[in-house]
């Protein structure tokens, strides 16, 4: 029986992405293992993708090399019987365990001299390969196979007994329809839109209630939006990353920046509306068909930055909030 050891990628948003990977390998072999080798904080994501077989946590930080931690790994997974290895990510030491695991076929785009630690190399044509996903998925295909391939949409798996016992702990009220808001970003603040608490207060006006998603770094923002309106409930900080998949699945609607949570949104099949600034939908867009875009594409954009290298963020603040509620449709 076929085996793969997948090394995921670091982000939220692009372990969701990878999903498509996992989809498209098992819909070309059904009876292939997946196994992925990933960030510590992932296992819980991990464990909501149907497609994966085990998930194997790295304890090692964000760029460090923990040469010895990962030999220690990859000699525990030789056992494993694996035939090939998809290495997502392109840095040098993404590729370090399948090496060490003696892995036969180890595939991954080139990047950072890998030359050795790879010998099942992809050459990244950009202008074939434009979204994210589409990179992912490609490495799952034959070498000779450079096209744009169809990216099958992510699908998370939710737990509505979670979502049950969290509306409870948390007391929050299904009076109303829920609009959830994800004003955070982890990128950097040219992600970020800045009218949410605006939006909100005009929510709670036009009679839905709100959730506020984020990690505990978005929870002050959570708190500004949310001021003294009863119905508005700012939950950044106070869930598990799963905890907010459950959560989520349960809104009417999401309204989002270019984040990991709206890629989270997309996979549970909640609609959503999704503000790009710094960033392009033609890149990382939401792999949903149920999701309203709005990017104004100015000249300076996509710059890919953190922080607005001319400092005005126009591609944000000229989104109104009258343009996003003439999106609503609930």
């Amino acid at each position: 029986m076929d085996k793969i050891l997948i090394v995921g990628p670091s982000w939220i948003g692009d372990m969701v992405m990878a999903q498509s990977l996992f989809i498209s390998i098992k819909n070309n072999n059904p009876e292939v293992i997946i196994d992925v080798v990933a960030p510590e904080w992932s296992i819980p994501l991990l464990e909501r993708i149907p497609e994966i077989n085990k998930a194997f946590s790295l304890p090692v930080r964000h760029k460090q090399l923990s040469l010895i931690t990962r030999y220690k790994m990859a000699k525990a997974l030789r056992s494993e019987g694996y035939q090939k290895a998809i290495i997502i990510p392109r840095s040098f030491k993404s590729a370090l365990v399948p090496f060490f695991a003696r892995i036969p076929v180890r595939t991954g785009y080139r990047g950072e001299m890998r030359y050795g630690l790879l010998n099942d190399i992809r050459l990244l044509d950009k202008t074939i390969l434009r979204q994210t996903v589409q990179r992912y998925v490609n490495l799952g295909k034959d070498n000779s196979e450079l096209q744009s391939p169809e990216t099958p949409f992510p699908k998370l798996v939710v737990h509505d007994n979670n979502k049950s016992e969290l509306i409870e702990k948390f007391q929050l009220s299904l009076d109303k329809p829920i609009v959830g808001l994800m004003p955070g970003a982890e990128y950097g603040p040219a992600k970020q839109w800045p009218y949410y608490a605006e939006l909100a207060e005009q929510l709670t006006i036009k009679g839905y209630q709100v959730w506020i998603f984020g990690s505990q770094k978005d929870n002050v923002l959570g708190e500004n939006i949310a001021g003294d309106n009863e119905d508005i409930f700012n939950l950044s900080g106070k869930t598990q990353l799963v905890d907010a998949i459950d959560l989520i699945s349960g809104c009417k609607k999401i309204i989002t920046n270019d984040s990991g949570l709206m890629h989270i949104a997309a996979a549970v099949g909640v609609p959503l509306i999704a503000i790009y600034g710094s960033s392009t939908p033609d890149y990382t867009p939401p792999l949903t068909n149920k999701a309203d875009v709005l990017y104004n594409g100015l000249e300076c954009s996509p710059c890919f930055k953190r922080v607005c290298p001319l400092g005005h963020t126009k591609c944000l603040k000229d989104v109104s909030v009258e343009e996003v509620l003439g999106k609503m449709d609930i």
